[in-house]
């Protein structure tokens, strides 16, 4: 078994919760399958092969609602987002989404326009500050990215795309949380470009 390498002082960011954040490197592994047209569902394990977090929702439709779970089936978190805009746009609530007021972050394109993908995403409700609060940054051609806090790299995502697998319905990505980072954050921000991004 590989001893972590773990690292102290580092200032946590938290977004979910405090439980998310570990200070050490994780490396996690999304499974995506699409059931039926209609219906897709994300599971999140890691490197023992041990379920951490589900996503189910819809795929491919107008209502663009995701809920994010623990491994007991609690709703951490449901995603939200807005069909046909010329700006991707997706909106996160606690919990199963019943009170609106309870944004916990807002993920917008950040130019209608690009050359180079890059989000913005807002902590609460507002878009309107002068900078956003993290930014996720990757290409057109590839659901692989990467998120920032400023300078300070998060997380990295890799997307393990193949003909075959999209065609059966069936993805999975890697993805690699820095210590101290809420992975349940990092998994949210996937699946919201997952919608927006599949080919």
């Amino acid at each position: 078994m590989e001893i972590p390498n773990w690292a102290y002082g580092v200032p946590p960011v938290s977004v979910i919760g405090d439980r998310f954040c570990f200070p050490y490197a994780m490396e996690l592994t999304v499974k995506k399958k699409v059931k039926k047209t209609t219906d897709a569902q994300f599971d999140v394990t890691d490197s023992c092969g041990n379920v951490v977090l589900q996503v189910h929702g819809g795929v491919w439709n107008f209502t663009m609602k995701r809920i994010l779970r623990d491994p007991a089936g609690f709703p951490l978190l449901t995603l939200c987002g807005k069909a046909l805009t010329l700006r991707h746009k997706w909106k996160a609530y606690e919990g199963d989404g019943s009170e609106k007021d309870s944004t916990v972050f807002t993920v917008r394109q950040s130019h209608p326009v690009q050359f180079k993908k890059v989000l913005n995403v807002f902590l609460g409700s507002s878009v309107n500050k002068t900078a956003p609060d993290f930014q996720v940054s990757g290409s057109f051609t590839s659901l692989s990215f990467k998120v920032f806090q400023d300078r300070r790299l998060l997380a990295e995502v890799k997307h393990n795309f193949t003909w075959e697998s999209f065609c059966k319905g069936k993805e999975s990505y890697r993805i690699k949380v820095y210590p101290e980072v809420d992975y349940a954050f990092i998994v949210a921000l996937l699946v919201t470009l997952d919608e927006n991004d599949t080919p």
